[in-house]
């Protein structure tokens, strides 16, 4: 048992918070009052961990050694194919637990990341994926996506269904980059349903407006009645297409029991460099679905790779690009990277209250607006009720120099308002 004290929760209550075997056994009115092994949690928000609904941990952190020399989603795909025969199981197994050292630190405790399966890289990057999921186990929830290349018709579907065999948690893959997109699409929740494994695909990642296969998955999750959860991450087409069509796409989206993530940091990034003009935000429909009733959740996607050459991996990053962005309220976007996507992975809800899990993180702030805007690198994580991150932060300020008084003159215009002001 252990209590938390005088925390600052997101919707601006001051309480304590005791945990007791890995949950949250009670939260009461703070008392002010601090025992010894107590945390103090005054001046601080306590919120809900992160989730990271789609990272890529086999890439992560190589946007050195693959420049991407066009800057967009084909010259990244080549950058990563230049180097992919330096990609052994330990560089990464080395890259992808640093990823995760420092999103956990930031204070994301849960990962769904996708991994790239057959062509070059055969079953490597999956082996080293599943060895660094089992690994972090105690400290961190990792799922891994099998993500195939194409055409999936081919030897790429028979990929999916062994990397399932092996091991990967949920069936990936690009639909739109198949030459049927369609049929891919059908192949992908066929290898899923046999598997009896969620689906996770890369969707629409493109302005092109007549591609539009999420509408072809709501129509087949519908249709089938698929059992398992789905997920369609990027949906950067939708954004491209008239209101009727957005707001039809979104209402079989919300039936169908899709979740959405939306990608802002790698959208930005790759879309709409051939619009010099009025360029795209290159951001899926966020409106237009949230309005359906769809889950929207929001994630990093790439860290530090030619798909994404910077981000800090840290979940107020996307929040706060998801306010910029998507034109959600700060309340929204926080849920974005919090409650929608712990929805879009399957994962139990975590709240500030009895019986929840206590995986927490606490940053300094005077409420979760100020949490979300200055994004404090000073953290505390908690997965299970026991702290498993914890980050401090000093800064020194040099003091500016003592004014004299008598030397302190007016601005000539702000001297004739002084003037001529009552007296």
């Amino acid at each position: 048992m252990s209590w938390l004290r005088s925390a600052r929760t997101a919707a601006g209550e001051l309480v304590d918070v005791e945990l007791t075997g890995g949950r949250i056994a009670q939260v009461t009115p703070a008392t002010g009052t601090l025992a010894a092994g107590e945390v103090d949690l005054s001046g601080q928000v306590l919120m809900p961990s992160f989730v990271e609904p789609h990272a890529h941990l086999d890439k992560a952190l190589t946007a050195s050694r693959a420049p991407n020399r066009t800057g967009d989603l084909l010259g990244a795909i080549a950058a990563m194919q230049d180097i992919a025969d330096t990609l052994t199981h330990e560089d990464i197994v080395a890259r992808a637990e640093a990823a995760i050292r420092t999103q956990l630190a930031l204070g994301t405790t849960s990962i769904r990341t996708h991994v790239n399966v057959g062509g070059p890289m055969g079953m490597r990057a999956l082996a080293a994926l599943i060895e660094v999921r089992e690994r972090w186990r105690d400290l961190a929830d990792v799922q891994v996506v099998a993500l195939v290349a194409n055409p999936l018709a081919g030897q790429a579907g028979r990929d999916l269904r062994q990397a399932l065999r092996e091991g990967a948690d949920v069936a990936g893959g690009c639909p739109h980059l198949d030459p049927e997109p369609d049929r891919a699409v059908g192949i992908c929740l066929d290898a899923a349903g046999e598997a009896g494994v969620p689906m996770d695909l890369h969707t629409d990642e493109t302005l092109n407006p007549r591609l539009l296969t999420l509408k072809t998955m709501a129509d087949l999750v519908l249709r089938t009645g698929f059992p398992y959860q789905v997920t369609a991450s990027h949906c950067v087409s939708l954004a491209v297409q008239d209101a009727k069509t957005q707001q039809q796409v979104a209402e079989q989206v919300a039936q169908a029991r899709i979740a959405v993530v939306a990608l802002p940091q790698t959208n930005l990034f790759l879309q709409g460099r051939d619009h010099p003009v009025a360029t795209p935000r290159g951001l899926t429909a966020v409106r237009p679905l949230r309005e359906a009733g769809a889950t929207v959740a929001a994630g990093g996607d790439n860290l530090r790779d030619p798909f994404h050459p910077v981000g800090r991996g840290d979940a107020l990053e996307v929040a706060a690009l998801m306010v910029t962005c998507g034109h959600l309220s700060p309340e929204d976007a926080l849920d974005a990277v919090t409650a929608a996507p712990r929805q879009a992975l399957g994962l139990p809800p975590v709240l500030i209250a009895p019986g929840c899990r206590a995986d927490l993180v606490a940053l300094p702030a005077v409420d979760a607006l100020e949490a979300l805007g200055a994004a404090s690198a000073q953290r505390t994580v908690w997965r299970a009720g026991t702290i498993v991150a914890l980050t401090t932060v000093r800064t020194e300020i040099a003091a500016p120099a003592a004014c004299d008084a008598d030397r302190v003159r007016p601005h000539p215009a702000m001297s004739t308002t002084m003037e001529g002001a009552a007296p």
